[in-house]
């Protein structure tokens, strides 16, 4: 699938000082209702299953069932907008042997659940995840352990953790390093910021941290507002 790594929007990461996020830290996008967060956590754990990694995706307000067919509707817009022939759907068959989707309904969702589950698929499955994407979790809600202990957990389990945060459009709080609220108060614990932005002329995805960089220069990427794949 190296015509979808090239309409990654994980592509605006090329552009940044270590080419990626890392094992053992945490990515966050932001972005307002209605700008697309399940859709690109989705195309981030597409690029990792097609460069030959393994994903968790783990739901806080859908059943496994309900994650599966956003992959499904996703993969379908990207076969079409790729104009992708998968004749005996091998690709998709890539992607259901690579992920693995834990869903934790009615605020059933805790750390060590989160770990218990890891351990069994790594020791009972053999399944060894190289990111986890973690759809769902409120960032007003959420105290600062609980994106403390998903620190841990990425460092123990060497994986990559991808969560996206909900802004609102009256909610201005940004901080003296430019990180946008609800991200504001917790930036230190993450290496990677990226907003998606609406804009008169298309959708955006601009890095807002790079790891240890202090000052970054505007890392833009413009995505197709239908199909949320990066414009060449």
């Amino acid at each position: 699938m190296e015509n979808f790594i090239s309409v990654s929007p994980l592509k605006i990461l090329d552009k940044s000082s270590r080419k990626g996020l890392g094992p053992g830290n945490l990515g966050v996008l932001i972005a307002r209702a209605g700008l697309g967060k399940t859709a690109c956590l989705i195309h981030i754990a597409l690029d990792r299953i097609f460069r030959k990694g393994k994903i968790v995706h783990v739901s806080l307000e859908e059943g496994p069932e309900k994650a599966a067919s956003y992959y499904n509707v996703i993969y379908s817009d990207l076969v079409k907008a790729l104009n992708i022939v998968d004749i005996n759907d091998e690709n998709r068959m890539i992607i259901d042997r690579n992920r693995m989707i834990l869903a934790y309904l009615n605020q059933s969702f805790d750390l060590d659940r989160l770990r218990l589950n890891l351990n069994n698929l790594k020791e009972k499955l053999e399944f060894n995840p190289d990111a986890m994407i973690l759809d769902g979790l409120n960032f007003e809600k959420a105290e600062r352990g609980i994106f403390e202990g998903l620190k841990q957990i990425a460092e123990e389990f060497q994986i990559e953790i991808w969560l996206s945060a909900l802004s609102h459009r009256h909610i201005s709080d940004i901080n003296e390093r430019g990180v946008t609220y609800p991200v504001n108060k917790i930036d230190d614990l993450f290496s990677i910021i990226i907003q998606v932005q609406a804009e008169s002329s298309g959708v955006f995805l601009r890095l807002m941290k790079d790891h240890d960089i202090q000052k970054i220069s505007d890392i833009s990427v413009r995505l197709d507002p239908n199909t949320f794949l990066s414009l060449v």
